[in-house]
């Protein structure tokens, strides 16, 4: 199923859960781990509420790897 467009929470959780639980988990866990493959799930579904609109904010890690 493909990650739905929009910024609320609820269309967020669920395109989270579908990342978590679909093929593109499944490869990512086989090749990096699970751990790997949940942040990857998440960013995903961030980035899509991002690109629709929502006012989410970066991850402080990648506001941080930008600076230097």
């Amino acid at each position: 199923m493909p990650v739905l467009k929009g910024k609320s929470k609820k269309v967020i959780k669920q395109n989270i859960q579908e990342l978590k639980t679909g093929n593109t988990h499944a490869r990512t866990q086989a090749k990096k781990g699970k751990k790997q493959a949940d942040k990857q799930s998440i960013a995903i579904a961030l980035d899509t509420a991002r690109k629709s609109g929502a006012r989410i904010p970066r991850s402080a890690s990648s506001r941080r790897g930008a600076t230097r």
